[in-house]
């Protein structure tokens, strides 16, 4: 069984819920205020880990009250935090959320995610079957190099292109997998892409952005599941009904268990059922981190169908 590498982010969510999302420049009544850990990287690290994969995360904490709350939660869900930094140049990373109506608003303050280089990633012990893990929430040209490393130990590489932002065609080549929602598709192809677009569509454009022949890019449509276009094979997995509480790190968990599912050997289609059923689950609760489910959790839902 391989490994997962996350290299990414770690926040603070601060969650504020109300009944409605407030207009611009207008004040609404909030029902509460909430304190998650979070941050993309730190959410898809947890995701891995409480599905059975050993899983290292590489990233920086500020030194501060929440910095030291979101190391002691992270090494609670059996997670690798050795190369977790410390420093004193930046706060932790924090996300300002207001949920209502289960759906959510997010501002991002980096921080000491802002300060995860190149030295970060140097001496990462990558070796074949492993999977190397990172999103947009961390410098470009970290990730860039993460990747290098990544492929030249013969490693998956698996890119999670959010908060959505261009990338260069170099970074783009370096990735195995990516994973990314319609509205970050359309942009990342020069494309307006909705979620009433037919997957012949969201297909189409995913082919005319292939990087390499071999490459997968894999679209998450929520409620109406998952699309992905493997090298020239084209798989559908099916959207689940549920109740949605609160979406903030539903991405993120599907990328996590789809890492976990892979450095464990699984073949791409049953990986990508696994993730979408996993996400389901972190949807119908509070919070990021907090709401990754267990293997135990999602083969359950898989076993009821």
């Amino acid at each position: 069984m391989g490994r997962v590498f996350v290299a990414g982010s770690i926040n603070m969510d601060v969650v504020a819920t109300a009944d409605r999302h407030p207009k611009v420049g207008e004040t609404v009544a909030g029902k509460q205020v909430l304190y998650f850990p979070g941050g993309k990287g730190a959410n898809q690290a947890v995701a891995a880990s409480r599905l059975g994969a050993r899983t290292t995360l590489i990233g920086r904490l500020g030194n501060d009250s929440f910095g030291g709350e979101l190391r002691t939660f992270l090494s609670a869900q059996g997670i690798d935090i050795g190369a977790i930094r410390e420093t004193a140049e930046a706060h932790t990373g924090t996300a300002i959320i207001t949920v209502a109506e289960a759906d959510n608003t997010i501002v991002v303050i980096p921080g000491s995610n802002a300060l995860v280089g190149l030295d970060d990633v140097a001496s990462v012990p990558l070796t074949k079957g492993d999977v190397a893990v990172s999103q947009f929430e961390i410098p470009l040209p970290t990730i860039a190099a993460f990747f290098r490393r990544a492929r030249a130990a013969g490693a998956t590489t698996l890119l999670n292109p959010a908060p959505a932002q261009t990338m260069s065609g170099e970074l783009l080549a370096l990735v195995d997998i990516l994973v990314l929602n319609e509205t970050e598709l359309g942009l990342l192809a020069g494309v307006e892409l909705s979620d009433s677009d037919e997957a012949a569509r969201i297909i189409d454009v995913a082919r005319k952005l292939q990087a390499r022949e071999d490459q997968t890019i894999c679209a998450t449509l929520g409620k109406r599941g998952v699309l992905a276009l493997a090298g020239r094979e084209e798989i559908s997995v099916p959207g689940r009904v549920v109740k949605a509480v609160d979406t903030t790190g539903a991405g993120d968990c599907f990328v996590g268990a789809l890492a976990a599912q892979l450095a464990d050997g699984a073949a791409l289609r049953v990986a990508l059922a696994f993730a979408n059923a996993a996400a389901s689950i972190s949807v119908q609760r509070m919070g990021a981190g907090p709401s990754m489910p267990t293997a135990e959790e999602v083969a359950a839902v898989l076993n009821a169908n």
